[in-house]
């Protein structure tokens, strides 16, 4: 009897080695794509409006870019080019994550004539810009013409870091802000309802983690305060997520 069950035992005993070996590759592949390829970023304000929703699901891609060494010379890498959207560690707070599109690159003179963005010397065509007031309007808020005319070196704005404000004016020539050598300015596609470098200053490009590839999921923000409670939330979720979903917006490319 016992030469019949061994067999049998141990081709069970195979069985479960390898469901498990399959198990713990399959967690293995999860974590390092996770951790190397791709990241799940959720959208939580409204300055990339209207690119970029509130309740915006995306995957990011975290190679395209490459990490700045040797390596970027062996691998087809992108580099990071004016109107690209990035994630980025937020310079102040690198805790937070922020997501925000490249206006000016290493070496560009940039300015801003009311609302209208110069580089070079060049007016810069942005056709995913956003404004929530009228093209003359800045005039009314003192604020405002720090917002829509930059770099001003007269007076800060409000909510502005003050360790930016002594940087920014060392590298005003001629009313243009010069982007120094590894560094990009960002700005928020929502251009009046954005803290962006104009506030905080540049990011660095170790800081930059990716680009948004895709919106896997879009939430409507009328079901974004769920019921207290991590069963309740799982709950709702499951039984609203019809409702909740921005069909039109999921699995969309971002760009």
């Amino acid at each position: 009897m016992d030469s019949l069950n061994g067999p049998i035992v141990r081709t069970l005993g195979s069985d479960v080695v390898g469901s498990l070996q399959s198990l713990l590759g399959t967690v293995v592949i999860a974590v390092f794509v996770i951790t190397f390829v791709v990241q799940a970023f959720q959208i939580p304000s409204e300055s990339m409006e209207n690119t970029l929703l509130v309740g915006d699901y995306l995957l990011v891609n975290k190679l395209c870019y490459g990490g700045g060494g040797q390596t970027n010379y062996l691998m087809p890498y992108q580099r990071i080019k004016r109107g690209d959207i990035v994630v980025f560690h937020f310079p102040v707070d690198p805790a937070q994550h922020f997501v925000k599109r490249v206006i000016g690159v290493p070496g560009d003179h940039l300015r801003l004539i009311n609302k209208k963005v110069w580089i070079n010397g060049k007016p810069l065509e942005e056709p995913y810009v956003r404004f929530l007031e009228p093209p003359n309007s800045w005039f009314r808020d003192p604020n405002n013409m720090f917002r829509d005319n930059f770099p001003r070196v007269d007076i800060p704005a409000v909510g502005m870091e003050g360790k930016w404000w002594l940087e920014m004016r060392k590298l005003v020539e001629d009313d243009q802000l010069i982007v120094p050598q590894g560094h990009y300015f960002v700005m928020g596609d929502n251009r009046d309802d954005s803290q962006d470098s104009r506030y905080w200053g540049f990011v660095p490009r170790e800081n930059i983690i990716g680009k948004p590839l895709l919106i896997y999921w879009s939430v409507k923000t009328v079901y974004q305060d769920p019921p207290q409670g991590r069963v309740l939330r799982f709950i709702y979720a499951m039984t609203h997520v019809f409702q909740m979903t921005r069909w039109n917006r999921t699995l969309r490319l971002v760009h």
